[in-house]
């Protein structure tokens, strides 16, 4: 087993970039420090899958939905690059192919509850996301029943919009109806 070299300062945006890929972790950038988790187990593989399919295949032309990109929150140093499980944002942004997204690109950011994330997705992407401007956060927690918290941004921080299982429709950011419990249902 080889030895890893961990940065022993905040990173920089360059320094992030300059990274090796790594597939194996779900790897952040908050506030120049890194954040190294396990990836996601099947279920929330599944949920995440589903999730994007449902909403991309409901969404108007001009919007995409895409699964596990980066999401510049903040390039000021030091930097902070979320990974959100499924993002919203307009189709023609995504045609670009961009390496990572703007955060004044994202339309909505979804995060599904891992065991360790809880705390994580609901205090602090939470903040991050609102200071961010993202307009939309769902926080989907797999657990049965599966749920949705949804938030909308007003006037710099989230209010809650929708707190639901089973099926949930909402009007924002465009009319949507997804079935929870299919998200992780064989």
């Amino acid at each position: 087993m080889g030895t890893v070299a961990w940065p022993d300062h905040l990173l920089t945006l360059a320094e992030w970039d300059a990274l090796p890929a790594d597939t194996t972790h779900r790897v952040e950038l908050v506030e120049g420090v890194l954040l190294v988790t396990p990836r996601p187990v099947s279920l929330h593989q599944r949920a995440m899958v589903r999730l994007t399919t449902e909403l991309d295949r409901q969404l108007p032309y001009a919007k995409t939905a895409l699964a596990d990109v980066e999401v510049l929150i903040d390039a000021a140093f030091p930097a902070t690059v979320r990974a959100p499980d499924v993002v919203v944002v307009p189709t023609a942004v995504a045609e670009r192919n961009p390496a990572r997204y703007e955060a004044v690109d994202v339309l909505l950011a979804v995060e599904i509850v891992s065991p360790g994330s809880g705390r994580i997705d609901r205090v602090h992407k939470l903040a991050d996301y609102a200071a961010a401007g993202i307009a939309h956060y769902w926080i989907v927690d797999v657990d049965p029943p599966v749920s949705l918290t949804g938030y909308l941004l007003v006037d710099g921080n989230y209010e809650l919009m929708i707190e639901s299982a089973g099926v949930v429709e909402v009007t924002s950011p465009v009319p949507i109806r997804i079935d929870l419990d299919a998200l992780t249902r064989r």
